[in-house]
């Protein structure tokens, strides 16, 4: 099984979510984020004093099976690309096992 990470802009969620629906993707945990990355954040202006705030972003986790991995990352680089900075990212990770904690059992 793998565990894939993607983190987006919040405005792509609902784009995302209609995704991953169609590939039979049926549980998702869903985080506010924010993160900085080549561009350093946001600079506002508050006051005359300029500052740089990080970007909020929305981190999407599921679980998948080995084969299907690829192919639901190919679905959502399909989905968000556009070719500008933030589109998103993708981790895909190795799960070993899961537990079920109202059952106790894998």
């Amino acid at each position: 099984m793998k565990q894939i990470q993607l983190i987006t802009k919040p405005f792509k969620l609902n784009e995302v979510k209609d995704a991953l629906e169609k590939k039979n993707v049926q549980r998702m945990t869903f985080i506010d984020v924010k993160r900085r990355g080549t561009q350093h954040g946001m600079v506002n202006q508050y006051r005359g004093t300029q500052y740089i705030e990080d970007i909020p972003e929305v981190k999407v986790e599921f679980i998948a099976e080995d084969d299907e991995a690829e192919q639901i990352a190919s679905t959502i680089v399909t989905t968000l690309r556009t070719g500008a900075l933030c589109d998103g990212e993708i981790t895909i990770l190795p799960k070993e096992k899961i537990v079920c904690v109202r059952v106790g059992k894998l």
